[in-house]
Order: C-alpha cells, then sequence, then structure tokens
C-alpha cells in the first residue's frame, strides 16, 4: 500500500499530508514524543527540535533526524522515536535550555504541570553537565497588568506565545527581539503588558510551556481539585470553558482545545471575567417593597406575596394584564419554563425576551425567505469560504473569538466586505469598506443586488430550481436610480459594483450580520435582502456559504427556540394557529391562549395606559439597556407589580416590588444553544450562593405554588419535556450532546444538522422579496434640529449594561463609556479629546468624554451603554422596526456642544 509508513518497525497507515509528529501521535499517544515547541492549535514550527525523530528509508538503513511536528511522513518510512541517537539529542537540548532556566521548580507557580519540567523528565535529565555562563535569570517581572504577568527568566524562546498572538489572536503583540543569546519576547515597542495593544485573551499563557508568561490567577497551576467543563455566559460563540475549582471556590479558566465552539481559544470576558460569581454586590436574599424601601424577606413570604399578587391581578384584570420578560443569560430550560408558566399557568402569550431587541428582525425575515430563522452554516465553515460579508457587526469586539477567526481568513487573502458606518477593526484587513450612512442598509443591499443583476452574476439555475418571486423582485430592484442610492448611502456606486462582483462571482461567499442591520426601522427588510443575496447567488446550503446572524448574547437563539416570544411557542410554531394550540394544550394539559402577546416595546406601553398590571423580569436590565429610560422608567413605575430575578442591584431592579436573586452560569446546570444553533451542556461548576436559588427552581416553585403540578428541575428531565414539543429538539438527550454538543434540527439516535437548506427549504423555495429603502422617522422628523446621527455600539471589554464585567479586572482595562467623533466635528465645537461633551436628543441629553478619531465619518457619532454613570439610553428613541418591533438603537438623531462642566446626566422628558 502506498500509504504505509512505520513507527519503530510496526506498520501503520497514514492519512494524506499528515505530519510525523500527528502520525505518532495517533498511533501511539500524546506523550509518545516529547515537544515543546508544538501545541494543538498553532501551525507547525520546528523551533525546539525535541521532537526529532531519526527516519530511514528502508528497515535497518541510515537515519537521518528530522523534526516530526512539520516534516510530512511519506510512504515506506521508518521512523524511530527513541533511538540511542534521538535521545542523546533530546537530552542535550534540554540540557542546553535548562543552563538558563531558574531552576525553583518546587515554587514555580506550574510545578507539576509544566510541559519543561515533564520533557526534562521525559528524556532523562539527572543533571545538567555544561558550567553555569551568562544568563537570563535577572529579567524583571511584569505585574502591570489586571491579568496578565510575565517573568521572562522562565522563557525558553519556543515562540509559542508569539505564534498564539499571532495564529489564534491575529493581534501581534508579542515578538522576539535581538539575535542569539540576547534574543527576548517583547510586547509591543518593549513595554509592559499594561501599555501594550493587548486584548488580554490570554492565548499567549495558555500557550506557553512554562510560566514565563501568566495570569494573576495562575491558570496552569495543579492546585485545582476538580475541573468542569461548561460553556461561557457572555456573546453568542459558545465557548467551552475548564473551570478550576478547590473547596467549592473557582481558581481559574482555561480553554479545551478539542471544543469545537472555540478550540481553545476565549476572550478576556470567558477567560478572565468570572470574579463577579461571589462578588459582594451580589444579591443574597429575596426582598419586598415596603413604605419605598427594599427589605430582605424569607423565600416563603416572597413565595407568598407573589403568588397573592399574581392570582388578584388575574382574577380582577385578567390574564393578559400579566406579562413576562425571560433572560437569554440563562438556560433553554429556564426559558422554557418561563414561557410555560406564562401560557399554561397564567394564561398569556405576553412573553419576550432579549431577541425582541438585537435579533428579532433576522429570526423574522429569515423565517420569510427560508423558513427558519437561525444560522444556515457552521463557524467552522470559514475554511471553505472564498468570500466573507461582513455587515452591521464587529466581531473582533462583540464575537471576540469568531472574529478572530474571520481576521485570520482576511489577513490570509480571503476576499472581505466590511458594511458598517465605523471603521472597525475588520475594515481595516477587508478588501471593500463600504462606509455607508445609519440606516441606510436597505438601500446599499438594493445597490448590491441591482449590479448583480446587470452585470449578470445572477445564479439562474439555482434561481429556478429552488426559489419563487423573482421576476417581481428582479423588476422592482431594476427600476433603481443608482445615482440617487449613492447619495443616499454615501458611498461610492463603482466601489458598491465592485464589491457585488466580488460576492457573487467567489466559488463560495459567507454573510455574517449583527445589530447594525436588525437595530432599525426597516430591520426585517434588510434582513430579507440579505437572503436575497444568497439566493441570487446560490451562496446557501454549501460548506462555505450561507446567511449568518452573530448572536449577541450567549442564548439569545434557545430563549426563541424555547418560546420565550409572544407570536410563536416552543418551536417557533404559530400560537393563532389552531392546530398548534391544540397541540400545545394537550401537552402541557391546560388551555393555552391562542391570541398574540405583548411584545416588550408594546408591555412597556401597556403599563403606561393601566393595561399591563404585572410584570416578571429574569435577567435583563430594560431600564439601563432598552430605549428612551425615561418611557421605560414610567413603565416600571406604573406597574402594580414588577419582580426583578436578578443576581446583582441594578437600575431595574431599584423599581422592583419584588427582588429574588438568582444564580449565575457557574451556579447551575442546563443548556445553552450558540449562534450556530450549537446545544451545549452549561455544567454546575459551584453551588449557588447562601441564600441564592437557580433561576428554574424558582419558576418551578412559583408553577407549583399557583397550582401547576410542574416536576423540580433537572436538566435531563427538562431535556426529555422539551424534546417532546421542539421538533428540533426530538433526537436531544443530555448524554448525547456530548462535550462538543449538537447542532440542531437533531433527530432520533443524535443525528445533528451543520448545514440547512441543503437540498430544500423550510418553506419550500426560497422566497425573493424586494424592499424599498424610506428614511427614518427619527431622521426625517428631527433633522433639521438635530443634525448628528448617534450609533450604538458594544466593546471589548464590556457587556451590554456591564453588571458582570464592571465587577472584574475588566473595569481597570476600559473605564467608561466614551463619544467616537470626527476630528474635523470636533473642531467645528471647539471640543478637544478628553473633554466632556453635551450630546442632546429629543428625548434627553447626557455629558460623555469625547474621543477624538476618524473611525467614523464627518456628521456620525458612536458610543455604549457599559455604564450607568452615563446612561446613554436617555437619549435612543422610541422608533422600531416596522415588522419585528426591534428598537432603533442605531440612527439617533441629536446635536451636540462642549458640556458646561456639569458630569451627571440631566436628562430631560
Amino acid at each position: 500500500m502506498n500509504n504505509i509508513a512505520y513507527i519503530n518497525n510496526q506498520p501503520h497507515e497514514f492519512k494524506p499530508g499528515e505530519t510525523m509528529l500527528a502520525f505518532i501521535k495517533r498511533h501511539q499517544g500524546e506523550k509518545s514524543v516529547p515537544t515543546l515547541c508544538d501545541a494543538p492549535n498553532l501551525e507547525p514550527f520546528g523551533s525546539c527540535r525535541v521532537c526529532s525523530v531519526d527516519v530511514a528509508l528502508q528497515q535497518g538503513g541510515r537515519t537521518k533526524a528530522m523534526a516530526s511536528c512539520h516534516s510530512p511522513v511519506a510512504a515506506g518510512q521508518y521512523l524511530y522515536t527513541h533511538s540511542p541517537n534521538i535521545q542523546k539529542l533530546r537530552k542535550n537540548i534540554i540540557e542546553l535550555v535548562l543552563t538558563d532556566h531558574p531552576l525553583d521548580c518546587l515554587t514555580c507557580e506550574v510545578n507539576g504541570n509544566c510541559e519543561l519540567q515533564d520533557v526534562a523528565a521525559q528524556v532523562g535529565i539527572r543533571d545538567v553537565r555544561y558550567p553555569a555562563g551568562a544568563n537570563h535569570l535577572d529579567r524583571k517581572k511584569d505585574h502591570s497588568h489586571p491579568y496578565m504577568t510575565s517573568d521572562l527568566s522562565k522563557c525558553i524562546n519556543c515562540y509559542r506565545c508569539v505564534r498564539a498572538c499571532d495564529e489564534v489572536q491575529g493581534e501581534f503583540v508579542l515578538n522576539m527581539a535581538g539575535r542569539g543569546f540576547d534574543s527576548k519576547i517583547i510586547k509591543g515597542n518593549d513595554t509592559s503588558f499594561m501599555e501594550s495593544d493587548c486584548v488580554s485573551c490570554g492565548a499567549c499563557a495558555q500557550a506557553c510551556p512554562t510560566s514565563a508568561i501568566s495570569d494573576v490567577f495562575q491558570s496552569k497551576s495543579i492546585q485545582a481539585e476538580e475541573v468542569t467543563r461548561t460553556i461561557c455566559t457572555y456573546c453568542g460563540v459558545g465557548c467551552n470553558l475548564d473551570v478550576s475549582t478547590r473547596n467549592g471556590e473557582i481558581l481559574s479558566i482555561q480553554a479545551p482545545y478539542d471544543a469545537d465552539a472555540n478550540g481553545g481559544h476565549t476572550c478576556l470576558k470567558g477567560r478572565y471575567a468570572f470574579k463577579f460569581y461571589n462578588h459582594p454586590d451580589r444579591l443574597t436574599s429575596p426582598m419586598i417593597k415596603r413604605n419605598g424601601a427594599l427589605e430582605k424577606v424569607s423565600w416563603d413570604e416572597a413565595y407568598d406575596f407573589i403568588v397573592d399578587k399574581l392570582q388578584a391581578i388575574r382574577a380582577m384584570h385578567g390574564p393578559d394584564a400579566i406579562a413576562g420578560i425571560s433572560s437569554a443569560r440563562t438556560p433553554n430550560e429556564e426559558n422554557y419554563l418561563m414561557q410555560k408558566f406564562m401560557r399554561a399557568v397564567v394564561g398569556t402569550n405576553n412573553i419576550d425576551c432579549c431577541a425582541r431587541v438585537c435579533h428579532s428582525p433576522t429570526a423574522l425575515g429569515m423565517q420569510r425567505a427560508f423558513g427558519t430563522g437561525a444560522a444556515t452554516n457552521s463557524i467552522a465553515d470559514l475554511e471553505h469560504t472564498d468570500c466573507i460579508l461582513v455587515i452591521g457587526a464587529n466581531p473582533t469586539d462583540a464575537h471576540p473569538v469568531t472574529g478572530a477567526k474571520i481576521k485570520q481568513k482576511l489577513m490570509k487573502g480571503v476576499t472581505g466586505i466590511v458594511i458598517d458606518p465605523r471603521r472597525i477593526e475588520l475594515a481595516k484587513y477587508a478588501t471593500y469598506h463600504l462606509q455607508l450612512r445609519p440606516g441606510t442598509n436597505v438601500a446599499l443591499l438594493n445597490m448590491m443586488l441591482y449590479y448583480i443583476i446587470t452585470e449578470g452574476m445572477a445564479n439562474e439555475e439555482f434561481i429556478a430550481a429552488r426559489c419563487e418571486g423573482y421576476e417581481d423582485f428582479k423588476a422592482e430592484i431594476l427600476r433603481l436610480d443608482m445615482t440617487q442610492l449613492e447619495n443616499i448611502t454615501g458611498v461610492d456606486k463603482e466601489l458598491v459594483k465592485e464589491a457585488s462582483i466580488a460576492y457573487a462571482t467567489a466559488k463560495a461567499a459567507m454573510e455574517f450580520h449583527g445589530l447594525g442591520v436588525t437595530e432599525h426601522s426597516q430591520g426585517t427588510f434588510a434582513i430579507q435582502l440579505i437572503a436575497d443575496l444568497a439566493l441570487i447567488t446560490g451562496n446557501i446550503g454549501k460548506p462555505g456559504m450561507g446567511v449568518n446572524p452573530l448572536r449577541g448574547q450567549n442564548n439569545v437563539q434557545g430563549a426563541a427556540d424555547m418560546g420565550a416570544q409572544p407570536h410563536q411557542g416552543a418551536g417557533y410554531m404559530d400560537v393563532t394557529k389552531s392546530h398548534n394550540q391544540q397541540l400545545y394544550t394537550q401537552f402541557y394539559g391546560r388551555e393555552v391562549p391562542s391570541h398574540i402577546g405583548y411584545k416588550i416595546p408594546e408591555m412597556f406601553d401597556a403599563a403606561i395606559s393601566g393595561e399591563l398590571k404585572a410584570l416578571w423580569i429574569i435577567g435583563e436590565d430594560v431600564v439601563q439597556t432598552d430605549p428612551n429610560t425615561q418611557k421605560v422608567k414610567k413603565a416600571m413605575d406604573s406597574l402594580e407589580l414588577l419582580i426583578v430575578q436578578e443576581i446583582f442591584e441594578t437600575e431595574t431592579s431599584r423599581h422592583a416590588d419584588v427582588v429574588l436573586p438568582g444564580a449565575s452560569f457557574l451556579e447551575k446546570s442546563g443548556t445553552f444553544t450558540n449562534g450556530e444553533r450549537r446545544i451545549q451542556r452549561v455544567k454546575k461548576v459551584v453551588e449557588p450562593l447562601e441564600g441564592t436559588k437557580a433561576d428554574g427552581e424558582i419558576i418551578v416553585d412559583i408553577m407549583n405554588r399557583m397550582g401547576y403540578p410542574q416536576p423540580a428541575y433537572t436538566p435531563e428531565g427538562m431535556l426529555q419535556e422539551i424534546s417532546q414539543i421542539v421538533p428540533f429538539f426530538e433526537g436531544v438527550t443530555w448524554e448525547n450532546l456530548g462535550d462538543n454538543g449538537l447542532q440542531w434540527p437533531v433527530k432520533k439516535g443524535g443525528v445533528d444538522s451543520q448545514i440547512l437548506h441543503q437540498t430544500e427549504f423550510k418553506r419550500g423555495k426560497g422566497k425573493f422579496t424586494y424592499e424599498a429603502f424610506q428614511e427614518s422617522n427619527e431622521i426625517e422628523t428631527h433633522q433639521k434640529d438635530y443634525p448628528f446621527i448617534i450609533t450604538t455600539n458594544r466593546e471589548l471589554e464590556h457587556y451590554n449594561a456591564g453588571t458582570m464585567t464592571r465587577r472584574t479586572g475588566n473595569v481597570e482595562i476600559l473605564t467608561e463609556d466614551v463619544l467616537l467623533i470626527h476630528p474635523q466635528d470636533a473642531a467645528d465645537h471647539g471640543i478637544k479629546d478628553g473633554e466632556m461633551v453635551c450630546v442632546e436628543s429629543p428625548r434627553g441629553k447626557v455629558d460623555i468624554k469625547a474621543k477624538l478619531t476618524d473611525e467614523v465619518r464627518q456628521g456620525v457619532l458612536s458610543s455604549t451603554f457599559h455604564f450607568p454613570e452615563i446612561m446613554l439610553n436617555i437619549i435612543t428613541s422610541d422608533e422600531h422596526c416596522s415588522e419585528a418591533m426591534c428598537p432603533e438603537y442605531k440612527v439617533v438623531a441629536c446635536r451636540i456642544r462642549k458640556s458646561k462642566g456639569k458630569f451627571k446626566q440631566m436628562a430631560e422628558a
């Protein structure tokens, strides 16, 4: 056979392109050949030579020592892993390394988990023959950073940290400076970690084989008694985390290399921002408001109060006077229970979640086009794509692991198209940056579709076989005036044309979009046009293609899947259809309503009008994060009963009548569904803090007290129930999810789906829809008096309201919200970098520090709402997507002036 090589004279089959090291490890185990510069998520490098093996062309023939990590295995080769020559070579290499390495193993933080220590033992080092000489043992330690540390006296120049920074994160912060004996690792321009451009992902610390680069948590220490694999609570990437604990306390977090979602990588939030879990600010007792102040009470007293009030309100005003907002931060099982409680126990469809304020247009638009509202492909498909289109998303900040993967592909020459009002990091590496005016996505997407048609790039074969509505759509598109749309978007039509051709001619083009598409008055229409782009070019149903929303929160996909929305129950079944209503009624054993309930913005309106009397909110700080803060506050204060279930006091909990202390993701079990439909197991790492309860347990307790016999919460039991009512969870069990989860739809037997719509769309045929551009009402109404547009965004270090990250070291890295403003706009208003700016909209005004940058165009401003000191949503509007009611955070009319020196918020109704 042509694919046979020999390991220590024993024949084994090798794979095409396989390296000698991979070949040997696959057949003889991970520890069969020692290595120092090799790591599972890095490209072969060959700097240490410890992995060398003797290679001969025939048994007993002349051998040659070769580095096995980057040498491909060939047919007929004989590889000798422990010949006398190789053992002598390895021992000599390690002895040389040890002459310039501190021999303080017993006090070193990685003692017992040091790769150098392991390899030294493996090659038989008992002493070092070389005399002491010049060394680097006096190198200074770096403790400047909240997380990252270094002691480069322990560096062995393996380059793993440099390569992790380059190949995994793509940040290029670390490098090797000097030559020969003077070689050393540097950060930036030989500065400290804190002064460098380090993004604190920790990839270098995890890659380092010694403790030369580490972190304040000593993540590679062997102090832990137990390591639990769970899923990150932050964004929708769904990173797997290995959490180390001792005596019920979390010590550190690492990223498992075998995780399909993140492959040994994670961002600073997932790896380091966990100390919130036992922060002194945690809520640890139920509270009831009496005489205007919240007082601590027992769980029984809180439950009795809630049940009595809910039953009284339902009896007097009917079930539709009660509503619930579930949480995309909590597991699927808890979201399922919350919507079940509202429908089967209360008797209303007034249930929603934060998908409303982020990706509800995605779900609706993609359901209209394809039949399902979830990502069509997997992130792993980046390996198969020729063109990456990123619209209204900044993944290097908001979805860092996926962002790093996209960045790596763009740096390696894959065609990139970025459509964004800001010059985000990916725009620097993209082939095309279409820097449009905020709010004009529909106009620009129509331009792209126009050029694909007029340049003869439409995939007529795919359209004819798998789509409908094309001819009517085409006729409308061809009526468009490109010069007019060029003026509307502010983007050169020739540049749009080039980008359109690049997308259409790629063998496989993959689209990603975020809240810069959905949080607009035309958000749903923009999603439908993105679907049109995929349909017209046939970029659907195959590897490296598709339409892929970057989900904002860790379980926003799952919350919607579970039915935490007013128009669709668990499994996206329309609640107004009689057969669905009958199915739910029979399954729950209680009659469920058949009319659509309130969406979140409608809940606020109904509370103010007096129609909504009670609201139960789990894990959402609507006062800080929802738009038009003054209106939201008024809505909260108009309710007869506001229940807030949280882990910290928030701007919303201050308005509550009852506060229930929930548990963090580290204190409960269940499943999260990430942005690529991957259902993954969340495992309890530590017990809930004393006085707190897991959210699912709280919901079950209330259900039972209100007369519904719901069994005690277990993730296994809940998944069994969910699999019987949610069609695409049919084959899901707690056991068969394993370490890497399954991507829905999951059929019986645990057969999952990496790619959707391969032969047929869920709705039958893909539907083309034309949507004309319409200026936002916010601009139409207010542009004369408020000529600037401010658009909101998220920064890497924090997460929406920052409730958790502000209680970690992240707050030492990014300490405040700032206003991104073009230098010319700042000069025109007498504003200097770092000065306070008053930003005013028709709703109110805030003072915020200026950051001058050409990242935004003139006339456009951008900021975040991570810090309650600013409360940026005081100025955001009440405009929403016309179809899905997603708030228009991305287009806010405003005006600016230099602040008069007032640092407090000056909200005006």
